[in-house]
Order: C-alpha cells, then structure tokens, then sequence
C-alpha cells in the first residue's frame, strides 16, 4: 500500500532526482490536510454501522427491486453480503482517504471486482449507486459532526476513484 509521501518520494527516487518545488508543495498540501483527513476517519469509524445501514435504506428505498424475489438482495444470504461489500468500500475508502492516495482501492477492492461480479451475475449499477449513496452519507456525517471546515473535495477521491472505475467497465 502507498500513500502520497511514498508515492512522491518513489519517482523521485526512480529518477535520481531530488525533491524540487512541486514535489514539496504537494508534501505541504498532504500535510496541511491531515487534521482534516484524521478528523474525518474518527468521524467514520466511530459512525460506520449508521452510515452502513443509512446507505443500504437509502439504496433500498431508491431501488426497491433488489429486495424481491430475483434481486440481488433477496434472501438473508445476498442481503447480508451487500452489507458486507457496502462495509468494504467504506473501510477501503478510509484507508485511502488517510493515504491520501488512491492505489490501495486497486490493490484490496477493484482488481478482479468486475470478474467476480459478473461470474455471480450481481450488476454494478447498484454498486455504483451504493458507493456513491455512501459518500453522500459520509458527507452529512462530517458535515455535522466536524470542527473544522473540511475539504470535501478530498472526501469525494476515493469514493470518485470507485465509481469512475466501476463504471468504466460495466455501466
């Protein structure tokens, strides 16, 4: 797993070089973030079942149908493995949110997502829609919740990342 220290410092290093002034603004930018980046995954952690529930009720009310019988969520089986995934984003999400770099998504949730849904005939549009239903709850979470004046720009990456991944395959 990368973060954006690393991730900087390793093309530095490829090529010999050392750090110039891009390379520290966007250290600074990192660092001058990280209150908020911590902030935000307290927010998360300590809310994650009500923002797992809160998003499975919203994408349930909007798409009913994955409840009845041939949805995707019908029987206590596939509910609770929708559950499960909606959990993963979210975790991954954090990891890269306190990374501040998105390789991680790649490497633990979206290789080989799209092949293992579509061997188990699950669609991605729900799962497109919960991911973003799920930033858009992390967001009301944070906005009320949060201290400091946080940027959501820097919320929306990895949940962006996702959804741009997922629908570049599939939708």
């Amino acid at each position: 797993m990368k973060d954006a220290i690393t991730s900087i410092l390793n093309q530095y290093d490829l090529t010999g070089k050392y750090l110039d002034n891009q390379a520290m603004n966007e250290l600074n930018l990192y660092f001058s973030t990280a209150l908020q980046r911590i902030q935000s995954i307290e927010i998360i952690n300590s809310q994650s079942s009500k923002i797992i529930r809160e998003t499975a009720s919203r994408l349930y009310e909007e798409q009913p149908e994955l409840l009845r019988p041939g949805g995707n969520s019908y029987t206590t089986r596939r509910y609770a493995a929708c559950l499960r995934d909606i959990e993963y984003y979210l975790r991954y999400a954090s990891y890269a949110l306190i990374a501040g770099d998105t390789d991680i998504l790649n490497e633990r949730v979206l290789d080989g997502l799209r092949d293992t849904y579509n061997s188990l005939s699950v669609p991605l549009s729900p799962t497109v829609r919960s991911i973003r239903i799920l930033e858009e709850v992390i967001k009301d979470e944070i906005n009320q919740e949060n201290k400091v004046n946080t940027n959501m720009k820097m919320i929306n990456e990895p949940f962006e990342y996702m959804i741009n991944s997922l629908s570049e395959q599939d939708l």
